[in-house]
């Protein structure tokens, strides 16, 4: 009797708690959102103040937090940290396949961000080479799945590596020092150790980078649709100053990657901003992605990869946006 007691009281709390959670969804007065040196607009949208400028007439506020991959994008919306999350597309995938309760709305760049990197003195030309070798990764990101997918292209797996487990900075330390044979690369920080440390890109496969997306939490875009609606109109009004001030862009990507003028613009080749709805491209290119996974036995085979990027995107809101114009 008291257990079931307890277990009653415990439902009543979560469900009290779930409640009281909507009602502060319904009453969002503060933003959160991410930036990061991978997702180039987000960074001219902290630096203008479009948001901040928009939501300020109601009262609301833009708190900003920065990403360092897209796991940790992942993680702050999880956990509540953020409202809005940049990701890759595939790692967004992977995230609702794994329970997170989000939705891709919108797509801030079409990169190819990712690649397999290695020093030039290790001698490592194909992905057959790095068997038995260390590579370093960050789990749940573009570059892991884009490692994953060219080790299963070549009858290989995460097994047949000696795998390192790094945040993108630390991956090309690691590199740089020796410590691994291999990285699993991430712009800025890729393009900084090809200028700078004359690291090369033994392996490149542009349509195995899925697009960059802005994540929503679900919860979040049921209760404060209209807000949903006007980050991505703060997101456009970005995307249009970066394409008209490409330099201007450049400015400030060399400021806040910390990076230099000949790194900055050789990551800005290698994005493309025309498209902003998660169209049938990136639908494709996520999809792919996934059943490159399923097919390595990365997720499980009883996956209905369709149906889960069927329920991941959702462009409503970015139609909704389109429509106002």
């Amino acid at each position: 009797m008291l257990r079931r007691t307890f277990l009653t009281t415990i439902a009543a709390a979560a469900a009290l708690t779930l409640a009281t959670q909507a009602f502060a969804e319904d009453k969002a007065k503060v933003v959160g959102i991410d930036w990061a040196t991978y997702n180039p607009l987000s960074i001219v949208l902290k630096e203008k103040g479009f948001l901040e400028a928009d939501l300020a007439k109601d009262g609301v506020q833009v708190r900003w937090v920065q990403s360092l991959g897209s796991n940790k994008a992942i993680e702050f919306l999880n956990a509540r940290g953020v409202d809005f999350g940049s990701t890759a597309g595939s790692a967004a995938l992977l995230a609702k396949i794994n329970g997170s309760p989000i939705n891709s709305v919108y797509i801030y760049s079409k990169p190819e961000w990712a690649a397999l990197v290695t020093r030039a003195e290790t001698g490592i030309t194909s992905v057959e080479q790095l068997k038995g070798k260390r590579v370093a990764v960050t789990r749940g990101t573009d570059p892991h799945i884009f490692l994953v997918r060219a080790l299963a292209s070549k009858g290989l797996t995460e097994k047949d590596l000696k795998i390192v487990l790094l945040q993108h900075p630390d991956g090309r330390v690691a590199l740089d020092k020796g410590e691994v044979d291999a990285w699993a690369g991430l712009d800025p920080i890729m393009a900084q150790a090809e200028i700078e440390r004359g690291a090369r890109l033994f392996h490149r496969d542009a349509d195995a980078n899925t697009y960059g997306v802005l994540n929503v939490r679900t919860a979040f875009a049921e209760a404060n649709p209209e807000l949903v609606v006007r980050v991505l109109q703060a997101y456009e009004r970005a995307r249009a100053w970066a394409k008209e001030n490409p330099d201007g862009l450049k400015a400030l990507l060399i400021r806040d990657a910390k990076i230099s003028d000949e790194v900055a613009k050789l990551q800005l080749t290698r994005n493309d901003f025309t498209e902003s709805q998660v169209g049938p491209k990136p639908v494709a290119a996520i999809t792919g992605a996934g059943d490159a996974l399923k097919a390595a036995n990365f997720i499980s085979a009883a996956t209905d990869v369709a149906a889960v990027v069927k329920s991941l995107v959702d462009n409503s809101f970015a139609q909704r946006l389109v429509a106002r114009k």
